[in-house]
């Protein structure tokens, strides 16, 4: 059936004549025939090879934003690559392949390859352990950790999450999550409270502070009454002081 729908397109000018911006012979991938042979079924993927890319000329950043778009339509594969890419690209140590590293831990999580995520983090933290990225790596490491079965050193990079970025929702969520396993229901309680509190309200934040709330009443509930202190006479004479022990 054909459609009937009216499609729009851009109301500009239209083209010059000549249209400078497209070319069916575009000068990068031209080559000196006389010294290769155009028949050659190799000589396009010879043009195009990475390995002819100049690095300076590397728009970095602009392969980190590729990433994130794959990440935000869930394709982690292609946003792993692009971050891969944009490590090789970037300059060591620099904070362009910094954000790059944690961003490829994450997409790393998400796809379950949590060795692989656990390294990304670490690489990122080494690059630098004290900025906005380094509170990310430390969530994205103690998730990682946690999901390979470590209950003791995830929450110790949640809490320093927190230090780091102290307006972060998921890095309040995360302290708050780990401090319930550990049976700390009272303080685990007060995080999940403060990260509704930054924003994060979805269903899973409220669940687990409801399920934390029931452990925290339990716990309550089963714990045994103090027992009263016991209190005796002593006679000193004609007086008599009462002492508790």
């Amino acid at each position: 059936m054909t459609s009937t729908r009216d499609h729009r397109y851009s109301d500009g000018d239209g083209f010059g004549n000549p249209y400078e911006g497209f070319d069916f012979d575009p000068p990068e991938l031209r080559v000196n025939t006389r010294l290769v042979d155009p028949t050659d079924d190799y000589v396009l993927a010879d043009i195009v090879d990475e390995s002819q890319v100049v690095p300076d000329d590397v728009d970095v950043p602009a392969l980190v934003e590729i990433g994130l778009a794959y990440v935000a339509i869930e394709e982690y594969e292609q946003a792993v690559d692009s971050f891969g890419r944009a490590i090789a690209y970037a300059d060591e140590d620099s904070v362009e392949a910094q954000e790059a590293w944690v961003n490829k831990g994450v997409a790393h999580s998400q796809l379950g390859e949590y060795d692989e995520a656990i390294g990304a983090a670490r690489e990122a933290l080494r690059i630098d352990d004290d900025n906005d990225h380094a509170a990310i790596a430390e969530m994205n490491l103690a998730y990682a950790l946690w999901e390979l079965g470590d209950s003791s050193e995830p929450l110790e990079h949640a809490e320093r999450a927190v230090e780091l970025d102290p307006r972060h929702p998921h890095a309040w969520y995360n302290r708050g999550y780990f401090l319930a396993e550990r049976g700390q229901y009272e303080e685990a309680r007060r995080c999940l409270d403060v990260a509704i509190s930054l924003g994060l309200r979805d269903s899973s934040v409220l669940g687990e502070r409801e399920r934390t709330l029931d452990r925290l009443e339990t716990a309550e509930a089963e714990r045994p009454a103090a027992e009263p202190s016991e209190w005796t006479a002593e006679v000193d004479g004609d007086d008599v002081h009462e002492r508790g022990e």
